[in-house]
């Protein structure tokens, strides 16, 4: 690796730009058989990228035998023929190699079922939107009041959060609206605690203003708050009702001990509330900003429960907040589509949303009842389930003395993607390979499929 220049030239996707150029050098010779190449957090640093997109380029490099991984040694290039690399191949037109499985079954936990959405009703509320006067201006910079004042009913009837529609701003994304959050907290606040394992978008969001990361351990228990009192920041960023990714909830106990900690260090909580309408052992845990509205800052959004190309997300501010907010950002447009915002405004005035988030939760829960049965059938003592009781994934701890990379490829061999829960580590690793598999948008039958490929993949 030393003689190698490594570049970024072009718009496509950086993950890809990596993956083809290493590629490229070890096709080249310049990467030999068996060199080892830099960890995912080395490579990460020098680039100035996330560690998902370097661990995405690697596990692109691993599936198709570029290099491989020797658990916590670290990757290593394979031995490859140079005589094959002579000439560029041609792959235009032409059908898949036998060595390419296509992907039969996707396990995305990012997907919403397309099935059971309401493509009708909403159909028929956008084309009434695009005759609204309204609809051909360019709308507030907060949000419009229509949709803030259906989100102050909806979260004190569903949440238990009672809010002023002034004091909610609309965004198009929840890490958009974290970094909005963190230019108004910079001043005051150098450092902030975070989940690990965690969202990972949340941590790239606060180092992108340069916060000093601490970090909370969470265990398939919940979090260890003893920790709180030795740490030194006044901010925590937190998804109590469903945990980003390992999906325990917090007590109300933890809750209790969480604003009593903001209370006393005169602090604040980012309360990230993804999905919390996906519950399906009790009714959803009330928010933490229910509890106490003066010291958190609650987050929402519609990407998870209704569609993600809506971008349509929200945030709740306390009033001190509020006042710096909207002093920064008064002048700069809304980062959300006004027509998707009037849309959902009357979706929820017309009782839409309460009925599709009802509907949904019975679809979801017989799919996440239907997975956790099939994977307890097909694979029995091998795995752990994790996270089973809400929300639309679950994690596998699958007990094989196995790499999270070598379970990924050799499901892609077999046809089915799975995805990896690395990423939202920062040093609270588990003792096993963790798998998280989606189901949203998959039937039953695709679900039962894809769980027995994996029993053949990982046998």
């Amino acid at each position: 690796m030393n003689n190698t220049i490594f570049t970024f030239k072009d718009d496509s996707p950086k993950y890809k730009q990596i993956y083809e150029q290493f590629k490229l050098f070890i096709e080249q010779g310049n990467i030999l058989a068996n060199e080892q190449l830099p960890s995912i957090r080395q490579l990460a640093d020098s680039l100035q990228v996330s560690r998902n997109t370097t661990l995405m380029a690697y596990v692109q490099l691993v599936a198709e035998g570029y290099i491989h991984g020797e658990g916590r040694k670290g990757y290593f290039a394979n031995k490859l023929e140079p005589q094959l690399f002579r000439e560029p191949l041609i792959t235009h037109n032409k059908k898949q190699t036998e060595s390419e499985t296509p992907a039969l079954i996707d396990f995305r936990a990012g997907a919403v079922d397309q099935t059971h959405f309401p493509l009708k009703i909403w159909r028929r509320i956008a084309n009434q939107v695009l005759t609204l006067q309204e609809s051909f201006l360019y709308g507030e910079p907060f949000g419009e009041m229509c949709l803030r004042d259906q989100i102050a009913t909806y979260l004190l009837q569903s949440r238990g959060v009672q809010t002023d529609a002034d004091a909610i701003i609309i965004g198009s994304s929840t890490q958009q609206m974290l970094i909005h959050l963190g230019k108004i907290l910079r001043d005051d606040f150098q450092s902030i605690i975070v989940e690990d394992p965690g969202y990972d978008g949340a941590r790239e969001a606060f180092q992108f203003h340069r916060f000093t990361l601490e970090t909370l351990p969470v265990y398939e228990t919940g979090a260890d708050f003893l920790q709180l009192e030795q740490m030194a920041s006044r901010l925590i960023y937190v998804t109590p009702s469903h945990h980003s990714p390992i999906g325990v909830s917090m007590s109300i106990q933890q809750r209790q001990t969480l604003i009593h900690w903001a209370d006393k260090i005169h602090g604040y909580i980012i309360e990230d509330d993804y999905d919390s309408e996906f519950r399906y052992t009790q009714q959803p845990f009330p928010a933490l900003a229910s509890i106490d509205s003066a010291r958190v800052i609650y987050l929402g959004n519609f990407s998870k429960s209704f569609l993600p190309g809506i971008r349509l997300s929200y945030m709740v501010l306390p009033q001190p907040l509020l006042n710096r907010y909207k002093h920064q950002f008064l002048h700069f447009e809304s980062t959300t589509s006004l027509l998707s915002q009037l849309s959902m405004a009357k979706f929820m005035e017309s009782g839409e949303w309460t009925r599709h988030v009802k509907r949904m939760r019975l679809v979801y829960k017989r799919k996440m009842q239907h997975l956790v049965s099939v994977l307890k059938k097909e694979f029995e003592q091998n795995i752990a389930i994790i996270g089973e009781q809400s929300g639309l994934y679950v994690l596998i701890k699958v007990h094989l003395d196995r790499s999270e990379e070598w379970l990924i490829q050799r499901a892609s061999l077999y046809g089915v993607k799975v995805y990896p829960t690395l990423l939202y580590v920062v040093k609270n690793h588990s003792d096993k390979p963790i798998i998280k598999l989606g189901f949203s948008n998959l039937s039953c039958d695709d679900i039962q499929h894809g769980v027995k490929l994996l029993k053949k993949a990982w046998s």
